[in-house]
């Protein structure tokens, strides 16, 4: 055979070929297959819904749901519809267990695993774990709670908690712990069932130092204890209140009092005093400043004791005389000097003259009665008359000669109640009484006795 009798022959066999590959084709039934909601069309000579699933390699597990059922036969635009079951796993009492369903609630997947709960335990929905089967939804955790006994300040309570530690389990169950407190066993113990725990409270003290107030919490029971905790130390005169060997009050309050002293110098002037001195320069009667007076300087040492920052006592250590004072010094005059004057009864000297008020009295207004034997007598025995005058003995000696213009020469020979200082009573025989009452001259008369009062009334 030549070869295109060959090729014709081939031709030929290809042809018959593919009409039966469109015959087979023709004849094959149109299936939508939907797994999950992913639909797909397929063509199949397969007379079940069993059949075709293995012809297209898709295994089931028992959880996995489809419709119609296996056996169904197939026919062309049936839908075969499958929705896998999804991994869920399930941790109780630390084991872990992977669970396929359909259920979307905690509480229907726990009851189809046949975990059943206490009210005390919890159950947590976590994220997959990478070491979860593929399309795992979540992982529910089962905590379970185990009965604790909490003694806290003396009081007894059952607890219940499914905490991991203590202190997880204390503040699960809104225990609040300060950092002082203690507790027992360590708070990173692992939960146990039935474990007792007891805890030992700190009592709060506010410590009053420095201008502040240092706020803590201590088990301590003793001032100096606390403070010893804190780092506080005491210098010198410092105290407390309550004492260091103090118990705790009520309130937990400590005072811290700083106690310093210091020495202050304080000067303060010391006054000056007047004296008086002879001046034989001056004459009687005068005065002068002989020297000036100047304060002088008293140092005293005073020691301070503060508290808190505050004065609380002062006293003085001692004292000195830094700058004694000097005195102030007035000058008087005791220079003499003799003058004449010319009066009505002619040239008259005299040493001193001194202004004073004078009055006038005789035997009749002197107050004594005529029939007493004193009658018209005066101080010095003398027969009262003109020309006797009453003065004060401290500014006019008695026996003493004075000049008084208006009056005369007079002789100083009687003293008075009422004539005290610069008073001068002039004397009248009661026939030829003036009645005087004015302020006058008075000369004293020489010789210059040998006592004189400078200083005068």
């Amino acid at each position: 055979m030549n070869w295109l009798s060959k090729l014709a022959t081939f031709v030929l066999a290809c042809l018959a070929l593919l009409a039966l590959t469109a015959g087979y084709q023709a004849t094959a039934l149109a299936v939508t297959v939907t797994v999950d909601n992913t639909s797909r069309v397929v063509r199949t000579h397969q007379p079940t819904v069993a059949l075709l699933l293995a012809d297209l390699g898709l295994s089931l597990r028992p959880e996995d749901r489809l419709s119609p059922s296996m056996e169904t036969p197939l026919r062309s635009g049936l839908e075969v519809r499958i929705t896998r079951a999804r991994p869920v796993v399930i941790v109780v009492d630390g084991r872990e267990r992977t669970l396929y369903a359909h259920h979307e609630s905690a509480a229907d997947l726990l009851a189809l695993a046949g975990v059943t709960l206490d009210h005390h335990d919890s159950v947590q929905i976590r994220p997959a774990a990478v070491t979860d089967p593929p399309d795992t939804r979540f992982r529910i955790v089962v905590e379970r709670a185990v009965p604790i006994v909490l003694e806290d300040g003396g009081v007894r309570t059952t607890l219940y908690s499914n905490a991991a530690t203590v202190g997880a389990a204390l503040y699960q169950a809104g225990v609040q712990l300060y950092r002082a407190d203690r507790v027992y066993p360590d708070l990173a113990t692992p939960l146990q069932n039935g474990m007792h725990i007891r805890t030992e409270r700190s009592i709060p003290v506010a410590v009053h130092m420095d201008g502040h107030v240092l706020r803590t919490r201590t088990h301590r029971r003793q001032v100096g204890e606390v403070l010893a905790d804190l780092g506080v130390t005491l210098n010198g005169q410092d105290y407390t209140t309550p004492a260091l060997d103090a118990p705790l009050g009520d309130g937990g309050e400590i005072y811290v009092h700083r106690v310093t002293e210091s020495v202050v110098v304080e000067q303060s002037p010391i006054p000056y005093d007047s004296v008086w001195q002879a001046d034989p320069d001056s004459e009687i009667d005068t005065q002068r400043l002989l020297q000036e007076g100047a304060p002088g300087v008293l140092e005293r040492r005073i020691r301070l004791r503060y508290e808190d920052g505050q004065v609380v006592d002062r006293w003085v250590e001692g004292e000195s005389v830094v700058l004694p004072p000097t005195n102030r010094v007035m000058g008087y005059g005791t220079k003499i000097i003799v003058r004449q004057l010319a009066t009505e009864s002619g040239v008259i000297e005299y040493w001193r003259v001194i202004r004073m008020l004078a009055t006038s009295y005789s035997a009749g207004t002197a107050g004594v009665s005529p029939s007493s034997p004193y009658y018209g007598r005066t101080a010095t025995g003398m027969q009262m008359r003109h020309g006797i005058v009453a003065v004060d003995p401290n500014v006019i000696p008695l026996h003493t000669q004075v000049y008084v213009p208006g009056y005369g020469i007079g002789y100083a020979g009687d003293t008075g109640g009422a004539i005290r200082g610069r008073r001068i009573d002039l004397g009248f025989d009661d026939s030829n009484l003036q009645l005087w009452y004015r302020w006058v001259d008075v000369y004293l008369l020489t010789p210059v006795p040998g006592t004189i009062n400078y200083f005068g009334p």
